[in-house]
């Protein structure tokens, strides 16, 4: 019987409800992981180890913590976690510590992620699709309500080395040939759930029981599926409208018990992504000449709760 190849050395550089739950998996499956993090979840880590609170199990795993991105030299594979809105900088700082053939992954809200992070450094970054609903509720652990699997392309040595990665951590990790559709199939998700969540102050199930809020959800669709057809990105399987309004509700009831992330970052006080969301598609769909109002007044609505314009 052939032993499989050693672990890399796995990095998870902004170890937060993401990061902790997928660089925790890795590190219970036997991989050696550090995770780069704020200073409480370093000193809870370190005191206690990660708690992994999921569906299946609770338990600790073993990684290491440190709250300086040298942690990060020599890692073979890097899972970037960080918030877009630290895109530039963490990359800049991550450029000279990576190995050779070190293979980085952005695991992150948005479709535009590879493209900040190769702007800003010379970082060849994989797309990833990531399809979660976990949280921190206090530092070193990680709740986890639903789902938990991820989505890579295009097919190649690097996405299917990844991917067997992922799945020796039981970790379902599909390979698809239109990553761009996948990344906006998710932005389509993220659209239509976050910012009512936010807003609202409402789990995910909240937002599908609700007559009123499935209204805003299914206009909120419409019009991200307007600005994808006029930028020729075609998220798969979900060209008919219905679809992919059918498909929102269906992450709502997979994931009913969860806040989303910008729920999460609101209620804790910190900046949200809004930007790369609702915001990017105000955006597009203003360069593209798509009318798209009530993405920027959800995008508009959450900057202002925020405490900025």
């Amino acid at each position: 019987m052939t032993q499989p190849e050693p672990w890399p050395k796995i990095a998870v550089v902004g170890a937060g409800a993401v990061g902790g739950y997928f660089g925790g998996l890795l590190a219970r499956a036997g991989a050696p992981v550090v995770m780069i993090g704020r200073p409480a979840f370093v000193e809870a880590v370190k005191k206690n180890g990660l708690f992994l609170d999921t569906v299946q199990f609770q338990e600790s795993a073993g990684v290491e913590a440190s709250a300086d991105l040298g942690a990060a030299r020599g890692a073979g594979i890097v899972l970037f976690c960080v918030k877009t809105t630290d895109n530039a900088t963490t990359a800049r700082a991550l450029e000279p510590l990576l190995a050779p053939g070190a293979l980085v992954l952005s695991l992150q809200n948005g479709v535009d992620n590879v493209e900040q992070i190769r702007a800003a450094a010379s970082i060849d970054a994989l797309p990833t699709v990531v399809y979660v609903a976990a949280s921190v509720p206090e530092p070193g652990r990680v709740k986890h309500v639903g789902r938990g699997d991820l989505v890579l392309g295009p097919k190649n040595e690097k996405t299917e080395r990844v991917a067997a990665l992922f799945a020796r951590a039981n970790v379902p990790c599909r390979i698809s040939e239109n990553i761009e559709g996948e990344l906006w199939t998710k932005l389509i998700w993220n659209c239509a759930l976050n910012a009512v969540s936010a807003l609202g102050r409402a789990k995910y199930g909240q937002i599908a029981a609700s007559a009123d809020a499935r209204k805003v959800v299914e206009t909120v669709v419409d019009e991200v599926l307007a600005v994808a057809r006029a930028a020729n990105i075609y998220p798969p399987g979900l060209e008919d409208p219905r679809a992919a309004i059918a498909g929102a509700f269906k992450i709502a009831t997979q994931m009913a018990e969860a806040f989303s992330s910008t729920a999460q970052d609101m209620m804790r006080g910190k900046r949200t992504e809004i930007d790369s969301l609702n915001g990017y598609i105000s955006r597009r769909g203003a360069e593209l000449g798509v009318p798209t109002p009530v993405n920027h007044a959800l995008y508009a609505l959450v900057k202002l709760a925020e405490g900025r314009s």
